[in-house]
């Protein structure tokens, strides 16, 4: 079974909650960004990653804007579920900006990064990556990603989300950044069961199957996804 969860922030105890006691060997946990336990490669941090890889379910995120980019670019790349990732451990993945991987015969794209609002306050190299935010590169390799699935896949995980839902969720945020853009683009085009995204600390059902997550464990798959899907269906069916 796949679940999805948003932001821990190095938070062990998440991990200790009594509704996470559900996940089972062969059980995936996806996080939606800033994941939090790689920051700065501490012998205390490894053996936190060490006690996370050795759970009995596989754990998987994308990056937010608490993660060091730096950090996380020293583990090994290689193939994963059919696309490219870095293991951290044993059943300890990062999955890289615009790739898509195939989990339990579902198709999962995922889009890390994000931009800190209080970037002004952070040590560059120390709290804040100039490139948090994801490089017209790896933008265009997310589109051909999407491309080649024909924009539908099942999954969709993201730290930030579409600049329309956040204008919807944070109306005093006007500016849009070039990763806002184009998963607006990304909603336009593509066909999805679940998109789900941890940027704003809320655990939120959005019509449309969008889902905003925090503390909730959503499994995919489950009758909620699959009404978000139906709709979504409908949304971007050909007219007649």
């Amino acid at each position: 079974m796949l679940y999805a969860t948003g932001d821990l922030h190095g938070d062990l105890s998440r991990f200790k909650q009594k509704e996470w006691k559900k996940l089972r060997r062969g059980d995936t946990l996806i996080v939606c960004g800033d994941f939090g336990f790689v920051w700065d490669g501490s012998k205390r941090e490894q053996r936190i990653l060490r006690w996370i890889s050795r759970r009995r379910y596989r754990v998987l995120f994308v990056e937010g804007t608490h993660d060091n980019l730096d950090l996380l670019a020293t583990y090994p790349l290689g193939e994963f579920c059919g696309g490219q990732a870095r293991r951290l451990g044993e059943r300890l993945w990062y999955l890289c900006r615009g790739e898509c991987y195939e989990l339990e015969g579902k198709r999962l794209f995922a889009l890390g990064g994000g931009e800190s609002a209080d970037a002004e306050l952070r040590i560059p190299g120390v709290s804040w990556w100039e490139n948090e935010l994801p490089a017209p590169a790896e933008l265009a390799h997310a589109r051909e990603t999407l491309e080649r699935c024909g924009y539908q896949v099942d999954y969709l995980i993201t730290h930030e989300c579409s600049a329309t839902l956040r204008s919807f969720l944070d109306m005093d945020t006007a500016r849009i950044n070039p990763l806002g853009a184009f998963l607006e683009e990304v909603a336009a085009r593509c066909r999805f069961q679940s998109w789900c995204f941890g940027c704003y600390h809320l655990d939120r059902t959005i019509p449309g199957g969008y889902n905003a997550l925090w503390n909730r464990l959503l499994p995919l798959g489950g009758e909620e996804t699959d009404r978000a899907k139906r709709k979504n269906d409908r949304e971007h069916a050909s007219p007649r």
